[in-house]
Formats: structure tokens, C-alpha cells, sequence
């Protein structure tokens, strides 16, 4: 695990709503990374990956939350 990468534990320390404030800069900070990808000015490849990561922890931790929430109601 790189020394700049996000623990999951972490992630699950967050409310709902910083996770879902990250996930959408992660998902624009996705967009550009692509975007330099495409003209050829991405200096930095492995931020791709780690932000990739990111992302899914983020989306598994929401999708944990919604399926808890789920099994209380029924």
C-alpha cells in the first residue's frame, strides 16, 4: 500500500455525506486524469490507480451502509 493511499477504515469513519462530497471530486479528479491521459500531458499515471481505488472502497462502503439499512427496515 503506497504511503498517500486510504484506509478503509478510514473511509468507514466518514459520514455519509463527506462520502459522498469525496466521491464526486474523485469522480471529477477521474475525468481529468483521463482527459490528460488522452492529449498526452498525464505526469503522474499512478494517481489513476489510486484514485480508482479510492472510488471503490468509497462505493463499497456506501453499498455496506444501504444493505445495513435495508436488513433494519425489513
Amino acid at each position: 500500500m503506497g504511503k498517500n493511499a486510504v484506509k478503509i477504515a478510514d473511509v468507514r469513519l466518514k459520514t455519509d455525506k463527506e462520502l459522498e462530497d469525496r466521491l464526486m471530486e474523485l469522480r471529477k479528479e477521474q475525468f481529468n486524469l483521463r482527459f490528460q491521459k488522452a492529449t498526452g500531458q498525464l505526469a503522474n499515471t499512478a494517481r489513476v490507480t489510486a484514485v480508482r481505488k479510492e472510488i471503490a472502497k468509497i462505493t463499497a462502503v456506501i453499498g455496506e451502509r444501504e444493505r445495513k439499512g435495508a436488513e433494519q427496515r425489513a
